[in-house]
């Protein structure tokens, strides 16, 4: 059997939804990563945050950057560091000589779509200041909550082979992303066209990205993808997939041998909305098996604890989810 690889254009057919323009734009700057671009749109309609993993100079950056260049909202990206402070990001008070009162002047933190490059360079107090923010969509400071935009979403990357100078995520920030991405090297082909659409670039006068969507149309794709249509059969069978992982020895001993710990509930509305943001990207009026077994990689690689075993052994994360999709059946 071949397996032939499908560009997002294919896969979503001919279905035109208020966000293909955003789609277009997208793909015009991006070559060959349509797994990225499929994943960070199925994570914008669901209301979610994205962590990409990848080596350097795999269009990570550039690719958030030409999603936010997309849509007409606030945008803005932050260099994580080891000398970077919460304050850099959350904001901090100011004192006014005139009024003699205090003033809260807002960070980065309080645009509509903030990417985080290289998030873990930053210590754990720094990266803990996303944690209320990105599950909550509010930021307290003091005695004082304040709240951030309906669209909110945070794009984070990092670097997997680095370690001098990085901070492991704390597991309870990693649960707060919907879906974690591991992004590739390109096939030759898809290189070549990169080569080329540089050549372009460096012919071509700077100009000024433009906007191809609204926050509105973004706001209004997600109400329709919480229409989507989800048979009580599937959402058993993200169930089944969530509590195999917290009980393995009921489906497989290897399994069982593979993981220490669970995923969280956050899975299973993860698994339930990123599904539902695929069948809608696809042009599909319901979900189906093939949606959640798309997805399901993306949305339990970070929340899985892999045993001492696995680790020893050389398995990965994404083989265990490998295993799991294989030995639980779906209904």
């Amino acid at each position: 059997m071949v397996m032939v690889e499908t560009t997002l254009t294919e896969r979503t057919k001919t279905h035109k939804h208020p966000l293909s323009s955003l789609l277009k734009s997208i793909q015009s700057k991006i070559i060959g990563q349509h797994d990225l671009i499929e994943h960070m749109l199925v994570c914008l309609l669901a209301d979610g945050h994205i962590l990409i993993e990848g080596m350097p100079g795999l269009a990570k950056t550039r690719s958030a950057k030409a999603m936010a260049d997309g849509i007409k909202a606030d945008f803005h990206r932050i260099q994580f560091t080891p000398d970077l402070l919460p304050s850099d990001l959350i904001g901090t008070e100011i004192y006014i000589h005139e009024t003699s009162n205090f003033i809260f002047r807002q960070g980065p933190l309080f645009n509509q779509i903030l990417l985080a490059d290289e998030i873990n360079r930053a210590p754990a107090k720094v990266q803990s200041a996303l944690l209320e923010a990105m599950e909550e969509k509010q930021v307290t400071v003091g005695h004082k909550s304040y709240p951030l935009p309906e669209l909110y979403m945070v794009i984070a990357t990092q670097n997997p082979i680095e370690q001098e100078g990085t901070y492991h995520l704390p597991e309870a920030q990693l649960d707060r992303f919907t879906m974690h991405l591991e992004v590739d090297y390109l096939n030759p082909q898809d290189e070549l066209l990169v080569l080329e659409l540089d050549e372009k670039r460096q012919h071509r006068q700077d100009h000024v990205p433009s906007a191809v969507t609204s926050t509105e149309e973004v706001l209004s794709a997600r109400r329709a993808v919480a229409e989507i249509f989800i048979s009580d059969n599937l959402k058993k069978y993200i169930v089944s997939l969530i509590t195999a992982t917290r009980t393995p020895k009921k489906y497989s001993q290897e399994l069982a041998k593979w993981i220490d710990r669970g995923v969280s509930p956050r899975a299973t509305i993860a698994m339930a909305r990123c599904a539902k943001a695929l069948a809608w990207l696809r042009g599909e009026e319901y979900v189906t098996p093939q949606h959640i077994i798309a997805i399901a990689p993306s949305v339990l690689r970070h929340r899985l604890t892999p045993s001492f075993e696995a680790e020893a052994s050389g398995i990965s994360r994404s083989e265990i989810i490998k295993k799991l999709l294989e030995v639980v059946a779906i209904p």
